[in-house]
């Protein structure tokens, strides 16, 4: 099965900054170019919720709760997607999962997760 892989994600103050990257797993690399990927999040006791998405020619979409304070872009040269957060708020707390989604859309993501990365951003 292939799994992105997360990371970057940690403790911070309200107010602070993460970024977060996801990179590609070894398997698809060759196919990454032509994919869109999203990060979801989910809190704690809650559901999975998109955050962001990035399609191949890099137009993006965002959560309402995220957008403009979170930036996600790709380094198709890498095989990666970052998630840039800023003015992080208690609310943005949960585990940051990023995955490709099916023929474009940012609801339909792909039934294999990875890990995730933990953010939480606390006082």
């Amino acid at each position: 099965q292939v799994r992105f892989v997360e990371s970057g994600g940690g403790l911070v103050q309200p107010g602070g900054s993460l970024r977060l990257s996801c990179a590609a797993p070894r398997a698809i690399t060759s196919v990454f170019n032509p994919l869109s990927v999203a990060w979801f999040r989910q809190a704690p006791g809650g559901q999975r919720e998109l955050v962001a998405g990035i399609n191949p020619v890099s137009s993006t979409t965002y959560a309402d709760s995220v957008k403009g304070r979170f930036t996600i872009s790709r380094d198709n040269s890498r095989k990666r997607v970052l998630l840039q957060m800023n003015s992080l708020k208690p609310e943005d707390t949960g585990l940051y999962y990023c995955n490709s989604v099916t023929n474009g859309n940012f609801q339909r993501p792909s039934d294999v997760w990875g890990q995730g990365t933990q953010v939480t951003v606390s006082p």
